[in-house]
């Protein structure tokens, strides 16, 4: 039966959506997806970016099962740019085979954010204070009850330099290009996808259906009788009761608490 089951794949495009923030629950979805569709056997995926960006880490474990889908199975993958797909989105994409954009699709974002909240003068008119016990110097660097040191800064900038040189070397092998050539427009701008085309950035302009097709061809499937499967994620218990949009809207406020202070390959 389970063999049946794997054998009706075998004719059909795996299709997977990246979508809002990337963090440890986007990780957890899409790689549980990439799993899905290595032991089913599909030959192709048709991977759907429209996100922003996110955390360091879970973009680079995308990233790196994506690559490993590729190599392990010789799965076909195509990526199609939405809306957006900037930052760690763009990170994601250049482990596929080849990536198409829209025109219009706002991309580029390649650089490191590391932000913190302080909320000094705040504490400081309630009448709240804290007292700090730690083990070393840095221990409470970007602590939000008062402002950085100097050295704290340059400890803060050489962490923000390391990702950022991790990130240029990864977009210049996915993409054959040299890691000058990427500097020279990874310093954070966003550009359209019909300028990141003349970057070398995407292979193509494109709709989703036009990467459906590409990644078909690629495949060796005809592109007029492939369907496309959608590995959907999971309905949450909470969205069963909150109102169409609502739950995306926790979900980034959510993101936005956790990942304060940590270094993010993200758009806005």
């Amino acid at each position: 039966m389970f063999g049946f089951l794997k054998r009706k794949f075998r004719k059909k495009i795996a299709r997977i959506e990246i979508t809002g923030a990337i963090g440890a629950s986007t990780r957890t979805r899409v790689l549980e997806a990439l799993e899905f569709v290595e032991e089913n056997k599909f030959p192709a995926l048709l991977l759907r970016i429209d996100s922003p960006g996110g955390t360091v880490g879970d973009s680079q474990e995308i990233y790196i099962a994506l690559k490993r889908l590729r190599e392990r199975a010789n799965i076909k993958v195509v990526a199609s740019f939405g809306n957006i797909s900037a930052s760690g989105g763009v990170y994601i994409g250049v482990g596929a085979d080849y990536i198409v954009s829209n025109p219009g699709t706002i991309t580029g974002s390649i650089g490191v954010i590391l932000r913190g909240n302080n909320i000094e003068k705040l504490l400081d008119k309630i009448g709240i204070s804290f007292k700090v016990i730690k083990s070393g110097a840095y221990k409470d660097i970007l602590s939000f009850d008062r402002d950085i040191t100097e050295e704290e800064r340059e400890i803060l900038q050489s962490l923000i330099d390391s990702s950022y040189l991790q990130f240029v070397e990864t977009v210049a092998e996915g993409r054959k290009l040299s890691p000058a050539t990427v500097r020279s427009f990874a310093d954070g701008r966003v550009f359209t996808g019909e300028q990141a085309l003349s970057l070398g950035l995407v292979d193509r302009l494109g709709t989703e259906e036009d990467a459906r097709v590409w990644v078909s061809e690629l495949a060796g499937l005809d592109p007029k009788n492939t369907k496309v499967f959608t590995i959907k994620p999971p309905k949450t218990f909470a969205s069963k009761f909150l109102p169409n949009g609502s739950e995306s809207a926790i979900a980034r406020l959510q993101f936005e608490t956790e990942t304060s202070g940590m270094p993010l390959w993200m758009w806005q």
